[in-house]
């Protein structure tokens, strides 16, 4: 321990031990004032540190009041609460950290100052006392003269005991200021050392606590930009409507109404009208009346309870009344009370007259329909869109049930980029599930190169689930990856950096760099001549079987009249056609049905023979024979999806598909950007040869694509006459039901919506007939087997 004071120097009371003894007191002077204003800065932290907590909590509680406001919608509350979860952490590690800063340097810096500096004051005032006796004695002693023995014996002894007293003193003192000194340095490192320990506990505590919370953070930025990207595009909608909506004629400000007794609602029609109180003023108060279950009611506001002005409309009538100055006015009498309406013009006036006497007439007619609606069972022919046969076919396409299927196919069970676990999204025109991370991903390629949907939140339609389960991600990996063992180079996996697995996915995908190039260049180095003509001679083979078939098709059937009067349609009407027409008319007859579900079933099939074409004739052969991963391939390999083979009429890949008989071939050239609307030499395109062949699903998928039903072939017929003179019903009832719903949509002019529901729900009835049971319809020409 160094010395600060000598205690040889204090036993002889030397100026340089009283020099010694001012620097120290002024040092210790100057600590104490240090250590008091230290003291009081750290009572200021932590009183703020904990407003602070305090300001944190009452944030948290904000934050957990709007996860609770927001319990209709699972992200934003299950998000809010496991944030709101952690800042109650963070805050709970705060005030550990304030209350460690409280004893560190608060408690034990004050304990110093207090306790150790006041025992150096008490210290000093008794050494300042006896040096001041000592030098008392001294002068006394020294003024005693040699005549007063007495007296300076005496005074001699007087000094020796000052002189005794001053160096016990003085040591003691010289040793306290040694001590203090000594002991300064420890206190204050041990302070401040304890200090920052504790904000490394902090910081640590708070590292682990986002550690764990990160990956969650990742996932939901990743379902953040999902949704940037889907609110951008509702945005475009409502742009788009808000357009329309303005450029929609507004000459008349009159209200609509609309009487409907059949809504689904129960309300038969609804809107203000002016009604007249029964007090001595007659005063006129605006009022939101509707007729609901046989009744008329008004209400003030939406959630104001209904008052009932007639309990049931057969018990009463309704007239004009033109005896009031108003305009406009009608009277709804019953044997109890009246009363007296005004609308808000002539024309509106009608239409409420006419819907409560249609009301009237309905309570007569249909007494109890309530308790039949409830007993009554829909079916096929008579159910409407949410009949609850139609909802179960809903839900066996949604949700869980689609994300089963799918994850059933080898390989799907992972991410077919990352391998991440569980994947919940898919890339429906290659065939493959994603994770959400990579969605996103895909999603930025574009639509051209990955269409991205949701296995659980999206509706998936029959023939779009059996596309999925054709491919898969072993499949389609295979062919997109198939040279990357061979490159040397490693698949990112769950985990990696965001920007290195958007770089593979851009190179697998839009720069198919992984892909197998060994059969392109080895066709190179081929005579053209001899390849471009043994593939012209097998195309060549299955175009004469369809036009050979084609042919017999249409010569077996006997011509029907196409006038107006030989089918008529209703919405009713068209339900019962089509339930007759499913049983006589089909896409599949059973046998064929188990022969396209053995063939679909085979994933890995032999495509020896195919490898030997060229991406575009490969691709135009495969879909003649219902071969997805092969058309996959030719597609990975630079495949045109219109490919036009000018040796066999013009026709296009989905042509063959539709020869082929497959409605999921057909799904998958049209995910991948088939022209629907592509004709051959004869002017014929993918609608003609399905109606031609009678391929009912085929009609209904084309004609949900926006295929040109008015379009004629070299004959000048077009697809409803082509079927009228094939007899065949159901596709006839199709197209007629197309053309209608295209009329109605016209008429409507720009602000037509998709047309009507009866139109909607045949449609959706035929594409699950098709894609779910085949067996329920039988074909006219049994041996419409693909021929190759």
């Amino acid at each position: 321990m160094k010395v600060t004071v000598d205690f040889e120097e204090c036993l002889k009371d030397s100026p340089r031990f009283r020099a010694a003894l001012e620097d120290v007191e002024g040092d210790v002077a100057e600590l104490e004032l240090k250590l008091d204003k230290l003291v009081k800065l750290c009572i200021g932290m932590i009183d703020a540190g904990k407003a602070f907590c305090a300001a944190n909590k009452q944030f948290m509680n904000g934050i957990r009041d709007l996860a609770q406001y927001s319990s209709k919608d699972s992200v934003i509350e299950s998000s809010l609460t496991k944030f709101s979860d952690s800042l109650q952490e963070m805050i709970a590690y705060h005030t550990i950290l304030f209350d460690q800063a409280q004893r560190s340097i608060k408690t034990q810096l004050q304990t110093f100052v207090k306790e150790d500096l006041r025992k150096f004051k008490d210290a000093k005032k008794q050494f300042d006392k006896v040096s001041e006796e000592k030098e008392n004695a001294l002068a006394k002693n020294a003024q005693i003269p040699r005549t007063k023995q007495h007296e300076v014996e005496e005074a001699t002894n007087i000094l020796t005991a000052t002189r005794k007293c001053f160096r016990h003193i003085a040591l003691d003192y010289v040793l306290q200021i040694n001590v203090l000194q000594s002991k300064r340095r420890s206190e204050i490192l041990k302070s401040m050392l304890s200090f920052m320990y504790a904000h490394l506990a902090f910081f640590h505590q708070g590292y682990d606590l986002f550690s764990e919370l990160e990956p969650y953070m990742k996932e939901l930025g990743a379902q953040l930009d999902s949704l940037v990207i889907d609110a951008a595009k509702e945005k475009r909608d409502m742009e788009l409507k808000h357009s329309t909506i303005q450029q929609k004629d507004f000459s008349s400000d009159e209200s609509k109404l609309e009487c409907n007794v059949d809504a689904a609602n129960g309300i038969v029609m609804e809107g203000y009208l002016f009604k007249r109180a029964s007090n001595a003023f007659k005063t006129w108060n605006r009022r939101w009346f509707s007729i609901q279950n046989n009744q008329l009611v008004y209400q003030k506001k939406f959630k104001d309870n209904l008052t009932v002005v007639v309990e049931d409309l057969r018990l009463c009538t309704v007239k004009h009344c033109e005896d009031i100055e108003r305009r406009f006015c009608f009277e709804v009498v019953s044997p109890t009370k009246s009363c007296i309406l005004q609308a808000d013009s002539e024309k509106i006036r009608q239409a409420w007259i006419k819907a409560v006497q249609t009301s009237i007439a309905t309570a007569y007619r249909e007494k109890g329909e309530e308790a039949e609606k409830v007993d009554k069972k829909p079916s096929l022919s008579t159910g409407s869109v949410g009949s609850p046969e139609s909802v179960s076919k809903e839900k066996l396409i949604k949700g869980e049930s689609a994300l089963q299927r799918v994850q059933c196919i080898p390989g799907n069970s992972n991410c077919c980029d990352c391998g991440h676990p569980d994947p919940r999204w898919a890339s429906i025109n290659l065939g493959i599930t994603l994770c959400i991370e990579c969605s996103g991903i895909h999603r930025s390629l574009g639509v051209h190169f990955s269409k991205v949907r949701s296995l659980t939140l999206d509706t998936w339609e029959p023939e779009l689930l059996k596309v999925m389960c054709a491919l898969g991600n072993d499949v389609i990996n295979g062919i997109y990856e198939a040279r990357l063992d061979k490159m040397g180079l490693k698949k990112p996996q769950n985990g990696c950096q965001r920007q290195e697995i958007e770089a593979y996915i851009k190179a697998k995908y839009v720069e198919k760099k992984f892909v197998d190039k060994y059969a392109e260049s080895k066709l190179a180095v081929r005579k053209p001549s001899l390849s471009r003509k043994s593939s012209e001679n097998r195309l060549s083979v299955s175009d004469k079987g369809a036009r050979l078939e084609e042919q017999s098709v249409i010569s077996s059937r006997s011509s029907v009249k196409s006038n107006d009067s030989g089918i008529q349609f209703s919405a009713e009407g068209s339900r019962e056609l089509l339930s007759s027409a499913a049983s006589s008319n089909s896409l599949y007859d059973t046998e064929h049905d188990k022969k396209d579900e053995k063939r679909d079933s085979s994933v890995f099939q032999d495509t020896s023979h195919l490898k030997k074409l060229l991406p575009g004739p490969q691709l135009y052969q495969s879909a003649f024979e219902r071969n997805l991963p092969s058309m996959a391939e030719a597609l990975a390999h630079g495949a045109e999806v219109n490919w036009v083979n000018t040796k066999a009429n013009n026709s296009t890949p989905l042509i063959q598909a539709v020869r082929g008989g497959s409605l999921v071939t057909c799904e998958f050239l049209l995910q991948n950007g088939a022209n629907v609307n592509n004709r051959d030499v004869k002017g014929r395109g993918p609608l003609h040869h399905a109606t031609m062949l009678g391929h009912t699903g085929q009609v209904c998928l084309f004609l949900k694509r926006g295929a040109n039903q008015h379009a004629t072939d070299e004959d000048g017929k077009d697809p409803l006459s082509i079927a009228i003179e094939a007899a065949n019903a159901d596709i006839v009832t199709l197209l007629r039901l197309a053309r209608m719903n295209e009329e109605m949509r016209e008429s409507e002019g720009a602000y037509g919506q998709s047309g009507d529901e009866t139109y909607q729900d045949i449609f959706r009835d035929f594409s699950h007939m098709a894609s779910n049971n085949p067996e329920k319809l039988n074909r006219f020409q049994q041996s419409d087997s693909p021929k190759s």
